[in-house]
């Protein structure tokens, strides 16, 4: 099989408003039923065609007046400053899901349902992640913040642990699940706390999701 168009390798974050478990890992509609979500990646080997983006980090901001699938949505795109100009054009199209097949991979499926695209903004971009700790933190200055940590049981405060095993996913074959807060400004606004977040490691491709 010929090397995928495209590929990021590394750890991500995704926190969204629906509660523990999300319902789109189902099949089911939103919690709350609208949709808004943030993903975060460090990347630590990437490519588009020749260009590197080893050591860079991307984020996108989604949002939906209902399910993903009913569209009209809307996206923002915040790449690295630390990209050069070529690194720039390359994970702009990643995050948009361009050269992908379709259908197979999240980042092209999201761009399908969505009506408006604002252009990416170069931001610095601080982000920690800790998979098997279930804890990060994203921090891009007068635009976003989110922390993630572990959900606890309401009872006795003691660390629950939970994953999400989707062997057909678009995104992913196996998470763990945790606790996210998101505040966000700029065009595609959120605020939510103690809502879904899910934290991977993987390589996401042009042809799909592999495991870690």
């Amino acid at each position: 099989m010929a090397e995928p168009r495209w590929s990021i390798k590394g750890p991500h974050v995704v926190n969204c408003n629906c509660a523990y478990g999300c319902p789109c890992q189902f099949n089911a509609l939103p919690t709350y039923r609208m949709c808004v979500a943030l993903a975060a990646w460090k990347i630590e080997a990437g490519h588009f065609g020749a260009t590197r983006l080893d050591g860079l980090c991307a984020v996108n901001i989604w949002a939906w007046p209902g399910a993903v699938h009913e569209g009209d949505g809307s996206m923002l795109s915040v790449i690295d400053i630390r990209a050069d100009a070529a690194q720039r054009k390359a994970l702009a199209a990643i995050l948009q899901g361009e050269e992908a097949e379709p259908g197979a991979v999240m980042l092209q499926i999201y761009r399908s349902m969505c009506a408006v695209y604002h252009e990416p903004q170069f931001e610095p971009i601080a982000f920690e992640i800790d998979v098997e700790g279930r804890t990060a933190r994203l921090e891009v200055p007068g635009l976003i913040e989110t922390v993630v940590e572990p959900i606890r049981n309401p009872v006795t405060g003691a660390l629950h642990r939970a994953r999400i095993d989707l062997p057909m996913g678009k995104e992913y074959h196996l998470s763990e699940v945790a606790s996210g807060s998101t505040k966000a400004g700029g065009p595609v606004p959120l605020r939510f706390a103690d809502r879904h977040a899910h934290l991977v490691y993987n390589t996401i491709t042009s042809a799909g999701p592999l495991a870690a």
